[in-house]
C-alpha cells in the first residue's frame, strides 16, 4: 500500500460488524486492535485465582434467584440472542428428557451472588417455566416440543407431580469465579467464552461483571437524544458498542487527560466503571449533563460528521470513530459558552479543521491503530483541543 493510500481516511476506516453480520456504525481498528482487549499484567499471583465447580439443582438456583443472589442482568442479553418460546420449551423438554444441558459461568460479588455471565438465556428460561413472577413475565406454556407431545401447552403448575420433582431436583454445571480474583484475570477467563458463538465484546464484560446504578447510568446515556443525534443513530447496541462510547467519554472527562500514563486501556475502563458506579446520583447528574452538553454541541459544530475521519476527497461518510468521539467530545466539553458560540459561526471552518488533522500521519496513527497507548491518547488530545481552540480564538 503506497503513503498516500494508508493517509486517505478511506482506506483505513472498516465497520466493525454486529452478531448478527449488520455494520456496527463503529470504525474497527487497523488490525483489529484497539487497545481494549482483556490482559493480564504480568507476573500475577496465581493463588489469588480461584474458580469452582458447583453443581446446584434447579430449585436452589430458583431459591436464589427469588432472594436476588442471582444477577441475571436481563439488560445484558443481546437482542439477536433472546430465545422465543420454542427454544425455551426445547430447553424443558431437554431436562425432562434428562439430557445434560451445557456449562454455566458466573463471577461472585461480594456478597457472594452469582452475576451470569455466560447461560442467561437458559437460566431465564427455566425460571419462566418454574416460576415467571420472578422474572414478571406470564406463565410459559410448553410449544413445539420434539418428543413429549402430549406436555404441549402444558406449563409447570400442569405437569405430573413426578415431572415438577425431576426438574427441580436436575442438577446444573456452574463454574464460578470466586471473589477475589483479580479484575484483569476474571477478564481474560470471561473473554475466552463464546455466548452464541461470538465471544464477548469488552463493555459486555464490564457490564456483566459491575453490577450497581452504573448499568443503568451508561444506559440512559446511550439512549439519550442527544448521544442519538450526535451520532445520527448510527451506533448499535447490539454489542454494547454504544455505552462504550459513552464510558470513554466520561472515563477521560473524569481525569487530567495530559497525566494519562497507562498501557492497559481496558483496565483503565475498567477502573472508571468503578469510580462512576460509586458516584453519589448528584455527583453523576454533573457528568451525565456535561456529556448531554458537549453531545449537542457537537452535532452543532460538525452535524453529520461528528466524530468521523472527514476526507476532502472522498465522498462516502465514515463509521463513527471511538477514538475520534472521546477526543472531540471531551475537548468540546471543556469549552466555554462564548468559545462554543464563535465556533458555531465557523462550523464550515471546523469540518475543514477536521480535515487538515487527516494530514498529520501521526494524528490518524493515534484514532486507527493501538489507541489505548499512552502516548497517542495525549497527542489526539492534545491536536484537537489545539484545533478548537485556534479556531475559537482566532
Amino acid at each position: 500500500m503506497s503513503t498516500e493510500a494508508q493517509n486517505d481516511p478511506a482506506s483505513i476506516a472498516l465497520e466493525a460488524l454486529t452478531e448478527s453480520g449488520l455494520g456496527s456504525g463503529v470504525e474497527v481498528e487497523a488490525g483489529g486492535q484497539d487497545g481494549t482487549s482483556a490482559r493480564i499484567e504480568i507476573p500475577f499471583d496465581p493463588d489469588r485465582i480461584d474458580v469452582t465447580t458447583r453443581n446446584p439443582t434447579i430449585d436452589l438456583v430458583l431459591s436464589r434467584a427469588k432472594s436476588g443472589a442471582i444477577d441475571l442482568e436481563p439488560d445484558f442479553q443481546r437482542k439477536a440472542g433472546i430465545w422465543d418460546n420454542r427454544r425455551r420449551s426445547r430447553l424443558i423438554e431437554s431436562i425432562l428428557l434428562r439430557i445434560p444441558l451445557p456449562t454455566l459461568y458466573a463471577a461472585e460479588d461480594k456478597d457472594e451472588n452469582w452475576i451470569i455471565v455466560d447461560g442467561i438465556q437458559r437460566l431465564t428460561s427455566i425460571i419462566h417455566f418454574c416460576d415467571s413472577q420472578l422474572i414478571s413475565k406470564s406463565p410459559l406454556a410448553l410449544e413445539g416440543l420434539e418428543y413429549l407431545h402430549d406436555y404441549e401447552g402444558l406449563t409447570f403448575e400442569d405437569l405430573p407431580s413426578k415431572l415438577k420433582l425431576r426438574i427441580r431436583e436436575t442438577e446444573l454445571v456452574l463454574h464460578v469465579i470466586r471473589r477475589g480474583t483479580p479484575d484483569p484475570v476474571k477478564f481474560n477467563i470471561f473473554a475466552r467464552i463464546n455466548t452464541g458463538g461470538m465471544p464477548l465484546s469488552n463493555q459486555e464484560l464490564r457490564h456483566a461483571l459491575i453490577s450497581g446504578p452504573v448499568r443503568q447510568r451508561l444506559r440512559e446515556l446511550a439512549l439519550s437524544q442527544e448521544f442519538i443525534k450526535a451520532t445520527t443513530g448510527s451506533v448499535r447496541d447490539d454489542r454494547m458498542a454504544d455505552r462504550e462510547m459513552v464510558l470513554r467519554h466520561l472515563a477521560f472527562e473524569s481525569i487530567d487527560v495530559m497525566t494519562y500514563t497507562t498501557q492497559d486501556f481496558d483496565g483503565f475502563l475498567t477502573d472508571r466503571m468503578h469510580f462512576l458506579n460509586s458516584l453519589p446520583e448528584s455527583e453523576f447528574r454533573v457528568y451525565a449533563e456535561t456529556f448531554k452538553q458537549s453531545m449537542t454541541d457537537c452535532h452543532g459544530l460538525f452535524g453529520r460528521q461528528a466524530f468521523r475521519k472527514i476526507s476532502r476527497e472522498y465522498l462516502p461518510r465514515m463509521p463513527i470513530n471511538k477514538a475520534l468521539f472521546e477526543a472531540v467530545s471531551v475537548n468540546v466539553a471543556k469549552l466555554n459558552r462564548s468559545e462554543i458560540e464563535k465556533l458555531k459561526i465557523r462550523k464550515s471552518d471546523c469540518e475543514e479543521g477536521m480535515a487538515r488533522l487527516m494530514d498529520d500521519t501521526l494524528f490518524v496513527n493515534a484514532i486507527s491503530s493501538g489507541t489505548g497507548d499512552a502516548k497517542k491518547v495525549r497527542y489526539r488530545f492534545d491536536r484537537i483541543k489545539d484545533m478548537l481552540m485556534e479556531l475559537a480564538h482566532a
